[in-house]
């Protein structure tokens, strides 16, 4: 299972990773609004918005990619690694 998560703090970038190692998924975290942000989301199984702490631009982006796509979207407004687990949790990975 592949995730992108857009969103959360810089610092916690790699403790996101580890809890989706954990769940057996890998990840691509973009904490940062990169110029081909687009072109780098890939077609994950599932898009993680930590709606805290990104702009609008950032969420725009994603949000346009995944519909484009068709890849589920879920929403969440803290950025905690609880928060992750419990995302992971409910969509069963």
């Amino acid at each position: 299972m592949s995730i992108v998560i857009v969103g959360g703090h810089d610092r916690m970038a790699g403790q996101y990773r580890k809890v989706c190692k954990n769940y057996r998924c890998t990840a691509k975290v973009f904490t940062q609004m990169s110029a081909s942000m687009d072109k780098q989301v890939g077609s994950p199984d599932l898009l993680i918005l930590f709606t805290n702490t990104v702009s609008h631009k950032m969420v725009k982006t994603a949000l346009d990619e995944a519909k484009k796509k068709r890849i589920e979207v879920v929403r969440c407004h803290t950025s905690s690694k609880a928060a992750l687990e419990q995302i992971l949790k409910d969509h069963a990975f």
